[in-house]
């Protein structure tokens, strides 16, 4: 049975390096998903700041929009796999000129994916629901299919972390 932990939080709020402790917990060898794409310079140094925090032994798979493709083209045996993150997923599919159905078919086929690949799974999300109504209309569209894309993991999470500056909260 493969269990899955949704862990969401706002900015900076500690989700990845808590994602992070999970895995090195589980005994596992660990499948680092990233989803993040180096366009600039500040995300080039956020993406290297995020490969020096993980352990050396860990695989780390890059793949801003094929997934489920990524996730089966991982090795069998006992493993864990983090997704970080589907904030720029979500971010990377809507760029890529695919609908909110099909976004969210999407989140669905990755957990499917996750499930049947891993004994652990965690997905690093952002909860981007307390904040304000965004001034423009991409940004009002990734804000609600974040949250719907979080509600659909969330219902399927085993699991459910909610980060509070740097501190875990169970919720489910």
């Amino acid at each position: 049975m493969s269990e899955l932990v949704l862990v969401t939080g706002g900015v900076r709020s500690g989700k990845s390096s808590y994602a992070q402790k999970i895995a090195e917990s589980s005994g596992a060898r660990v499948f680092y998903v990233a989803t993040a794409e180096a366009l600039d310079g500040e995300m080039k140094r956020r993406i290297r700041s995020h490969r020096a925090s993980r352990a050396k032994n860990w695989v780390t798979v890059e793949e801003p929009v094929h997934l489920v493709k990524a996730i089966n083209a991982i090795p069998s045996g006992r493993k864990t796999i983090i997704l970080d993150c589907l904030t720029l997923y979500i971010s990377n599919l809507i760029h890529e000129g695919r609908s909110d159905a099909q976004i969210c078919a999407d989140a669905k086929a990755v957990v499917r994916a996750l499930r049947k690949k891993s004994e652990l799974s965690i997905i690093v999300t952002n909860e981007v629901g307390s904040g304000i109504v965004p001034d423009n209309k991409l940004a009002r569209r990734f804000r609600d299919l974040q949250g719907s894309v979080n509600q659909i993991v969330a219902k399927e999470a085993d699991k459910l972390c909610l980060l509070v500056s740097g501190i875990a909260v169970q919720i489910k």
